[in-house]
């Protein structure tokens, strides 16, 4: 069984900046949302119609197309960045349908990819970027697009290991221990440390170390 991870943050907390050291012929990167790389990336190159050996990032936000890339490849890595507009997207596509089926369709896609990321091979790693949401009482999860979707699932309940970003005097971590009043969860003994460094390389190996995971291509932290 393979083993997800979830990031959580507001945009500009150094999410997808969270990928600049990992290896890009190891890793795929699926972008729900086309956008440029925050960090230099010219061995980050998009997979053309036609050409899917040509490149390590593909954009979609349609939950079959991604769940077949993510059992295809044969990438290590699986990053699927700013997963709910997976669930925005197409909840703005069927804006005009009346009803709660949708909130029930876009419920079971959210679930039918996290079920997919997390019976693909034991030795691949899905992480799973996501912007976060606060309620009126200060609780901070993953961002859906409402109590109706949350009724329906509960993304966080699905993986073991949640990190959430934070800017610090102009450092850029993640948080590996709940606040009381986020979402935030990590095995005992996967992180020494209340915060560590916003790298997803650092991450990955401390993950494959704490399984017993064998990597060899992984890029060192800069």
């Amino acid at each position: 069984m393979s083993i997800t991870t979830i990031v959580i943050g507001e945009s500009g907390t150094g999410k997808s900046a969270s990928m600049r050291n990992l290896l890009p012929s190891d890793t795929l990167l699926i972008q729900s949302v086309k956008k440029p790389l925050p960090f230099r990336s010219s061995q980050w190159r998009r997979i053309e119609t036609g050409q899917p050996t040509g490149g390590n990032i593909f954009v979609c936000d349609q939950s079959e197309r991604i769940i077949k890339y993510m059992q295809r490849t044969t990438r290590k890595i699986i990053v699927l960045d700013d997963f709910q507009y997976i669930l925005a997207n197409e909840f703005m596509r069927r804006s005009a349908e009346t009803g709660f089926q949708k909130f029930s369709d876009i419920g079971r896609h959210a679930w039918d990819i996290l079920t997919a990321a997390a019976h693909l091979p034991d030795d691949v790693r899905v992480y799973i970027l996501a912007h976060s949401q606060s309620d009126e009482f200060g609780n901070t999860k993953l961002k859906t697009i409402g109590k109706l979707l949350d009724e329906k699932i509960t993304v966080e309940g699905m993986v073991s290991i949640v990190l959430r970003t934070l800017v610090r005097d102009g450092q850029y971590q993640f948080s590996t221990r709940n606040s009381g009043n986020d979402t935030v969860k990590t095995p005992m003994g996967l992180f020494e440390d209340e915060q560590i460094d916003n790298c997803l390389a650092n991450v990955d190996k401390a993950i494959c170390d704490y399984y017993g995971l064998e990597v060899q291509t992984l890029k060192a932290a800069a």
